[in-house]
């Protein structure tokens, strides 16, 4: 009765529109498009993609306190018919004390189109709807007509539909139950504990069966997580629901009557800035392991030797570290941003973005070129090697939080996928940990002068120590050109070292000037210019061919599901290009002869999702498994159970010890 008198309340409210309803301006537009062409006996994707003007919304399948949901009728030609209506997990709007379930900006909803085995030729398929959509103060009931006109035959597809299945809740097995006790209805479902979960929220998709709009509390047990709902009406029977685990992910359960367990940890409430706080931790163990990345050690190097050169003083050494920390911070916070802005525009971005876009690889090659040449001695970089001051602290801070982009190590992975999930202040803690583990060795330097002490005096072997770290990061600048040429192929790979030609010309005739005592700053802004320019007028990619190793084969969820579906065991890795630390295990642990032996033998498939360039379906699963970092590994057993996460460091022993348990 609630929810029939605030749709009356809202339709009373719309009289003046309601009453053009079929001449007035639709405020929602409904469209028909399909994945693909139609292919005889088998289905298709269809998509009803519904576009509210702003300032509108539609509703999910249970409009919840109030609205109501969408009903099609279909015009099939004979043989075919249409699947279920599957929405996407809506968002929650409670005005005056009631909750809806709607949606506010354009959503797919899918459906699947059985196609006759006799089709040819066009297939017409049409349909009528009927919908509510409305303000927060007015409704509007509407009807609309879609019409496609279906070719049958093969053909390419439209790649809005993988995006669009990554927002439906993901069905979840048998296993969940129900119990009423006390005016709660208790749910548990069955959820492994190495799943995370945000803040989460229950939709039942059966209507009428708790109160919307009142707290719904979650505690979770070793296997279940328990949703205890305000009780509405006793369901009749098993229920359906959609949970939303806070994270990005939802799963949609099927609930009969059965037991729930008591206890649990409860969740919820406080739970993100508790999340927050172990990201933050393994960000920062993070950051500091980052420090002996070939990339980024020869600068926390140069800084030590700046610290030495110094001589010591305690108050110009903590300025410096303090400035050198505020850079790390904001590199690392500037690129958790721009990423969390990307993502909430609709990119599907991990860290490390940038590196999937061969301008930034060519940018970053040219700036450790840059830095190469610096430790060689060709041309003097004050913010370098320099003398201790807070200004070039602050820009060696931020330079070095750009280098350490490409990689990723233990704590990191885990701790920047939860960032992803966590409210933006949170995520933007976490990746200022990040910074603050990058520059807690400079820290340590600066702040305890037993440490201080220990550094060599002054001397010849400075020089000798700097043309040592040239070697690492001339190395970073081969891999740089060799991850070029991979995304964009030969003419991008020519383009850039033309440019790193130029620059490296530039940056000698620097050193030249500087070496007379003059002003070097002009011929060095046009090095920078060049820098900046070559990439921005690189040419169009054309990337390399992949490469797959014998017996790999390229990842996709199908084909881990076909794989389960037969109870073949699988090993899956996630690499790139750019990830040093997945090339590290792959050298020695992956690609080695006796690893790959032991694996065959015991009828393991081997997959590899490459992340080189954006990949959208990789992105979403790295987002389902709380990760927004490579490397990731995961080792499915034979049967159908979660896979098991192995550690981001790999060693041959950890693969051929689970290859001969299964051959046991």
């Amino acid at each position: 009765m609630l929810r029939l008198l605030a749709l009356l309340l809202a339709l009373l409210a719309a009289a003046p529109a309601a009453a053009q309803l079929g001449t007035g301006t639709a405020h929602m537009r409904p469209e028909l498009v399909a994945e693909g062409p139609a292919i005889p006996g088998r289905e298709v994707e269809l998509a009803l993609l519904m576009t509210p003007e702003p300032g509108w919304h539609g509703y999910w399948e249970n409009p919840g306190d109030a609205g109501k949901p969408m009903t099609v009728q279909w015009d099939l030609p004979a043989g075919a018919s249409a699947g279920p209506l599957r929405y996407p997990v809506p968002s929650r709007l409670t005005i005056a004390g009631l909750m809806n379930h709607v949606f506010k900006g354009p959503y797919a909803v899918l459906v699947r189109l059985k196609v006759p085995a006799d089709a040819q030729g066009t297939l017409p398929v049409r349909a009528s709807l009927d919908y509510l959509v409305c303000t927060d103060e007015i409704c509007v009931p509407e009807r609309g007509s879609v019409a496609l006109n279906l070719p049958v035959g093969q053909g390419t597809g439209d790649p809005r539909f993988d995006d669009w299945r990554g927002k439906l809740p993901q069905p979840l097995g048998p296993g969940a139950t129900f119990a009423v006790s006390g005016g709660r209805l208790q749910v548990a479902i069955p959820l492994p504990e190495s799943v995370a979960v945000g803040v989460p929220h229950f939709f039942p998709v059966t209507e009428e069966i708790a109160r919307y709009a009142e707290p719904q509390r979650f505690r979770r047990t070793a296997d279940r997580l328990v949703a205890d709902l305000p009780l509405s009406a006793a369901p009749k029977g098993s229920f359906a629901g959609v949970i939303d685990l806070g994270t990005g992910r939802a799963l949609r359960v099927e609930a009969a009557p059965g037991p729930v367990p008591t206890g649990g940890r409860t969740i919820g409430g406080g739970e993100p800035w508790r999340l927050a706080l172990f990201a933050f931790l393994g960000a920062m163990l993070g950051g500091l392991i980052l420090n002996l990345m070939p990339c980024v050690f020869p600068i926390l190097a140069l800084k030590a030797l700046a610290l030495a050169r110094a001589g010591g003083e305690e108050k110009h050494a903590r300025a410096d570290a303090l400035a050198y920390t505020l850079g790390a911070i904001v590199g690392t916070g500037a690129l958790g941003a721009l990423l969390l802005g990307l993502r909430a525009g609709g990119s599907a971005a991990g860290w490390a973005f940038q590196l999937q876009d061969p301008r930034t690889v060519l940018l970053l090659a040219l700036l450790a070129l840059a830095i190469t040449l610096n430790l060689l001695g060709a041309f003097r970089l004050p913010v370098l090697g320099g003398d201790a001051n807070p200004r070039g602290g602050f820009a060696t801070g931020a330079l070095a939080a750009f280098v350490a982009t490409p990689c990723a190590g233990p704590f990191m992975g885990a701790a920047l996928g939860t960032a992803l999930l966590l409210p933006a202040a949170g995520a933007l803690l976490v990746f200022a940990g990040l910074g603050l583990g990058l520059a807690l060795p400079f820290l340590a330097l600066a702040f305890i002068p037993a440490l201080r002490r220990r550094l060599p005096r002054p001397g010849a072997w400075m020089m000798r120590l700097q043309r040592i770290l040239a070697i690492p990061m001339a190395l970073s600048v081969a891999a740089a050109f060799w991850l070029l040429w991979r995304q964009g192929g030969e003419g991008v790979l020519l383009a850039g070292l033309a440019a790193a030609a130029i620059l490296a010309l530039l940056l000698f005739a620097v050193g030249r000037i500087q070496d007379k005592g003059l002003r070097a700053w002009p011929l060095g802004l046009a090095a920078t210019a060049a820098g900046l320019a070559a990439a921005v007028l690189l040419p169009p990619a054309t990337p390399a061919a992949a490469r797959l190793a014998g017996g790999v084969e390229a990842w996709s969820e199908a084909r881990v599901a076909a794989a389960r579906a037969g109870g073949r065991p699988l090993f899956v890795y996630f690499t790139a290009d750019w990830c040093l630390s997945c090339k590290v295990n792959e050298a020695s642990t992956i690609d080695r002869d006796n690893v790959r032996t032991a694996l065959k033998d015991a009828g393991v498939e081997m997959l590899v999702a490459d992340w080189t360039n954006a990949d959208p379906a990789i992105t979403r699963f790295l987002d389902s498994r709380g990760r927004a970092a490579i490397p990731l590994y995961l080792w499915y057993p034979p049967g159908r159970g979660e896979p098991e996460e192995l550690p981001q460091v790999l060693t041959p022993a950890m693969l051929i010890e689970r290859a001969e348990a299964i051959r046991r």
